[in-house]
């Protein structure tokens, strides 16, 4: 349908190189046309995960002030049944996150099998936030790369589907929104300084997001990473994704499921005849 920059660790990416405007000539229309089919087709999908309990789906967003996450997220949920997913926030850590290791606050929001977890904001804010405004030591961001790896990799390993997605905007489109916001009572409330003063480090954010993206890139955890100044064309990107990763387990889970229904059948035949000839016998 459309191509998606999917780094999975066989090369290194420019996030100067990758267009946040890039719509590959798709119109609006037909993006949302595309949008909500593929909406339609992650529910059946979903079900069917949650159904088979032998996967579950790890979405990470990321991307800086105002790329959408949020918009993703309640874009997801007109797809999403709430009972198989989980919303994660990771905020700046309370003190006893801080006297665990990086990773503590993380593991336990991970996806059980069987249900979906979208983070917003994860565990690459302590190789990127961290490493931008020097709360560690060069050492110790760059050491997390590997047991972000390695975390990962346990992941998957019990059989959980991680997506990530960087959310790409341009500096001019996180201005203009974020003057949208400070012009719209019903969302000015979510304003702060802090939000200029992080832009005020724009640079400094890109080339953090990037190494972090290149060093831990993985055909097993791969980064996405979606032109994000039209919100309509983010999430195709997003629900194309999404479907693609769960689509190959289609076939399976709805054979197993109806084995598993015919089984059940079965039982419930037998039981009724064993309860009539008794009755009958009585």
């Amino acid at each position: 349908m459309i191509k998606v920059h999917r780094v999975d660790g066989k090369k290194t990416i420019s996030l100067s190189k990758i267009n946040p405007t890039d719509v590959q000539k798709m119109s609006k229309e037909e993006a949302v046309m595309h949008t909500t089919a593929l909406h339609t087709e992650i529910a059946e999908l979903q079900a069917l995960l949650y159904a088979s309990g032998e996967k579950s789906l790890l979405i990470v967003l990321q991307g800086m002030d105002t790329s959408g996450k949020d918009g993703v997220i309640r874009g997801l949920s007109n797809a999403l049944n709430n009972t198989g997913c989980v919303v994660s926030s990771f905020k700046v850590p309370t003190e006893e996150e801080r006297g665990h290791d990086f990773l503590w606050r993380i593991h336990p929001c991970a996806p059980q099998l069987g249900q979906i977890s979208i983070f917003n904001r994860s565990h690459y804010e302590d190789v990127v936030v961290v490493r931008v405004h020097k709360i560690a030591t060069e050492k110790v961001w760059r050491g997390r790369y590997d047991r972000i790896c390695d975390f990962e990799r346990l992941l998957t390993s019990n059989n959980t589907i991680i997506l990530k997605f960087f959310l790409h905007i341009t500096k001019d489109q996180q201005k203009r929104r974020l003057m949208a916001r400070e012009a719209d009572p019903t969302k000015s409330w979510k304003l702060s300084v802090g939000d200029w003063q992080e832009r005020d480090l724009w640079n400094d954010y890109q080339v953090a997001y990037e190494d972090a993206i290149n060093k831990t890139s993985t055909p097993e955890a791969p980064w996405t990473i979606v032109p994000a100044n039209d919100k309509w064309f983010r999430d195709l990107v997003i629900a194309q994704t999404v479907a693609e990763a769960l689509r190959p387990f289609h076939k399976k889970w709805l054979s197993d499921l109806t084995l598993r229904g015919e089984a059940a059948k079965k039982a419930i035949a037998e039981y009724r005849a064993g309860k009539t000839s008794k009755e009958t016998a009585s």
